[in-house]
């Protein structure tokens, strides 16, 4: 019957982790779909920008690609490009690794007004995702900003917002929005965490560049830690380090047993007030409180995921990374789950002489849809390093090309854009 024809819905860590395992099975053809024109979904546009080194991931996730063992398709809508059903027609199994994109809300008072947004939108208009550059941020100079939430994500917007544009020039951060941060005039984050300094989910790696940035310091009221025991995890002993007092300019200020009860402001955000009753004041509060799966067309989300473990949702069907299991783990995490998955896959499939990429292609075109391949995406690449000032390793195209551009015409795209 030929090769087994298998399509991955999802260009992110989880995606490209498929086509890992995929790639080392010998007689399998691998299409990798993606909506954006640009591969490595959180890995591009979710780490943090000054966190280059968890980036460096992408190198390995290329392999396959770089080596011809998959095709990317980049630009290709899963519901608008191509159907879900019309995917499953041409190919004998799908995996859909489509992620968890839409913020979860905390469900009180001035939630919408601006000046609150959620960290996936923020984090998104911090590494210029092209969703977030097309719905801009009301944007303002910030003095006092609230981060609610007790994990890295809520570590890394206030590291970000916190470090001097010095330290700042190492990472990928798009010069616009560099600048914008520059000109804020901060003096205040204050980290707003539910439970107490002994149960927070932030890493001791994370937790820990803290208390190395310039300018910030972080500030941990001594009467909210427990009393000191022997073996105690290190985040709580980093903690004990930063009872003050403060001497830079910008203060990490660490409120725990608070949540928010409501945000105020009569047009836009002025203040945070507080479940015991305090106020703080606030130009900009971030939500970290998790994310969850909007769904496909066709196939609705159920409790924010699209699936309840790792089996398959139908036969042919298969989910992997955040839009099965929820928006935990790390990179590597869903690694070893992906592997799993099309463990299962190919033990459960067999060629049954479908189109595959020759009748996706066939479709696409019939629709005047031109994807963007691997040689387009290696162009841009090649194009946004050239663009960099050192020691910034890349400058992000920030409007994509409404189809894929030949090699050398990167420079102009990005004086365009």
């Amino acid at each position: 019957m030929g090769e087994l024809k298998v399509a991955v819905v999802g260009a992110g860590p989880a995606g490209l982790y498929a086509v890992e395992r995929l790639a080392k099975q010998l007689g399998v053809e691998i299409d990798l779909i993606e909506r954006l024109p640009t591969p490595f979904g959180l890995v591009r546009y979710g780490v943090a920008a000054d966190h280059q080194s968890t980036k460096g991931v992408a190198r390995t996730l290329a392999r396959p690609l770089d080596k011809g063992q998959a095709a990317f398709h980049g630009g290709v809508a899963l519901g608008a490009a191509v159907s879900l059903d019309e995917l499953r027609g041409l190919y004998d199994a799908v995996v859909l690794a489509t992620g968890a994109g839409r913020d979860r809300r905390l469900g009180v008072p001035g939630e919408d007004l601006p000046g609150v947004v959620g960290s996936a939108r923020f984090v998104g208009w911090l590494n210029a995702h092209p969703d977030h550059l097309a719905r801009p941020l009301p944007v303002r100079p910030v003095r006092h900003a609230v981060v609610v939430g007790a994990g890295n994500v809520a570590l890394d917007i206030a590291r970000v917002l916190a470090k001097t544009p010095e330290e700042l020039a190492a990472g990928d951060l798009d010069p616009a929005i560099a600048a914008e941060l520059a000109s804020w005039p901060l003096e205040r984050v204050t980290f707003l965490v539910r439970r107490g300094p002994a149960e927070v989910r932030f890493t001791p790696l994370e937790l820990e560049e803290l208390g190395k940035l310039a300018r910030a310091q972080p500030l941990v009221p001594a009467g909210a830690l427990p009393p000191a025991v022997d073996g105690e995890p290190k985040p709580l002993v980093l903690l004990r380090g930063w009872t003050g007092p403060a001497d830079k300019p910008v203060v990490l200020d660490f409120r725990f047993h608070a949540a928010p009860a409501a945000f105020e402001g009569p047009d836009v955000l002025s203040a945070v007030r507080l479940a015991d009753g305090d106020s703080l004041p606030a130009d900009l509060a971030v939500t970290c409180v998790g994310y969850d799966c909007e769904g496909l067309p066709g196939l609705p989300a159920r409790n924010g995921r699209l699936a309840e473990g790792e089996g398959p949702l139908e036969s042919g069907l298969y989910v992997v990374g955040w839009a099965g299991r929820g928006p935990s783990g790390t990179i590597p995490t869903n690694r070893a789950e992906s592997h799993r998955v099309v463990e299962a896959l190919l033990a459960a499939e067999r060629p049954a002489g479908k189109a595959g990429r020759a009748g996706l292609l066939a479709l696409l075109a019939a629709r005047g849809v031109k994807p963007f391949d691997w040689a387009a995406w290696q162009a841009q690449d090649a194009a946004e390093k050239a663009a960099a000032l050192v020691p910034a390793p890349r400058r992000k195209w920030r409007v994509a090309p409404t189809s894929p551009l030949p090699s050398g015409e990167g420079a102009a795209h990005q004086r365009g854009g």
